[in-house]
Parts: structure tokens; C-alpha cells; sequence
């Protein structure tokens, strides 16, 4: 079985699509998931998130919602998009980061277009995981700190966007990449050979000022 580590953010609903294609079309794959403050990855690499530029916030909404319906499964946006994020994530790290929990907090979010946000919403996806106490648990400053670590650790291996998966020592940013991805992983070689082999000695033609 092949494992892959995962680098994702509740925030996306590009991570939604991927991890459910991975998770319905794909048994193969052993996904490490590996939860990350995209607004983080943002600020460090001096980026804007798709939902911050008028125009293409509204074309990825509507590119994400025609996706998913292609791909034959339900995608619900939660109430307000952006929102944040950090109760899921930290829910998860406190789970351990298991493959159901992070299957229940997607389908929460992007399958029944929930509002994690909500303090009764909240409860109500920690009840269905079995955490009474999740409240209390995504305080901790143990959980907080390894979320933080998971960041870091994911700038540090050069993850600009989310969702991104790990395949032959490379990262492949985007659901649209989840092919490229799985070809590498089959066989590392696909990279060195043809344009694939020329594109990272490709030189700079221009570069934009300012």
C-alpha cells in the first residue's frame, strides 16, 4: 500500500474534493493527513487566497460546485466562505489526525455545508466523534502548538497551497493534480522523462516588477 502524506486545511473545498476522490476511488493509498493553517502559508509566502481576489472568489466557487457535481459527489458551501478554520483543525490534531474523523469533519463542512464556527454546531460534529470534551481538548495548548508545528513543518518543505500531496519527494499542489500525483508515486520516473524531464530547467524569460 502506497502512503502519501496529505497537506490540507478544512478551509478548501478543493482538500473536500481531493480527499473524497482519494478516499472513494483510490484504497491503495495510505493518506497521512497532515492539517495546516493555509492563512499561515499565505502569509508567509506573500500570497492572497483565491477568496480574497473579487472576481476569482466568485469564479472558484462556482468552478468548485461544477467539479464536485461532475464528480458524482455532494458539495455544500457552509454559510460564510472564508470562515476559520482553527476548531476543525485543532479537533483533528486532538483525534490523532484518524481517517474518520477527518471524513466526518469534511462531510460536516462541505458535504452538509455546516458552520463549524457555531459553538452548537461544534458540539454537535464532536458528538457524533465520541468527544464530549472536545471543547476543552482543542484548548490545549499541547494541540495548539502541534498544529503550529504541522505549519511550520509544511512551509519548511516548501508547501505553498493547499491541498498538497507528497509523491516521490515532491509536492503536488491542487485537486487538479491528484493524477500527476499518483503516477509519481507509481513510478518516480515519469518526472525525468520528456518536457516532464525539461520543465524545472525552464529559464526566466521576464520578471515582473514592482
Amino acid at each position: 500500500m502506497t502512503k502519501l502524506d496529505w497537506y490540507f486545511d478544512f478551509i478548501s473545498p478543493f482538500a473536500y474534493m481531493q480527499w473524497v476522490k482519494l478516499r472513494r476511488d483510490h484504497a491503495d493509498i495510505d493518506l497521512n493527513p497532515r492539517p495546516v493553517l493555509f492563512a499561515a502559508l499565505l502569509n508567509h509566502w506573500g500570497q492572497l487566497g483565491p477568496a480574497e481576489i473579487p472576481g476569482k472568489r466568485e469564479f472558484t466557487y462556482r468552478h468548485v460546485i461544477w467539479r464536485a457535481e461532475q464528480a458524482g459527489f455532494p458539495l455544500v458551501f457552509p454559510p460564510a466562505h472564508p470562515f476559520n478554520p482553527l476548531k476543525a483543525l485543532r479537533l483533528s490534531v486532538a483525534a490523532g489526525n484518524r481517517l474518520e474523523v477527518v471524513d466526518a469533519l469534511f462531510q460536516f463542512i462541505w458535504g452538509e455545508g455546516r458552520n463549524i464556527e457555531d459553538p452548537a454546531e461544534f458540539a454537535a460534529v464532536a458528538e457524533k466523534l465520541g468527544m464530549a470534551d472536545a471543547a476543552e481538548r482543542i484548548a490545549d495548548a499541547a494541540v495548539k502548538d502541534q498544529l503550529r508545528r504541522s505549519t511550520e513543518a509544511a512551509i519548511e518543505a516548501g508547501v505553498y497551497g493547499i491541498p498538497t500531496l507528497v509523491a516521490g519527494g515532491e509536492l503536488f499542489w491542487g485537486e487538479d493534480a491528484t493524477d500527476l500525483a499518483l503516477a509519481v508515486a507509481a513510478d518516480p520516473g515519469v518526472l525525468e522523462r520528456g518536457e516532464l524531464a525539461r520543465a524545472t530547467r525552464i529559464p526566466v524569460g521576464i520578471q515582473r516588477k514592482g
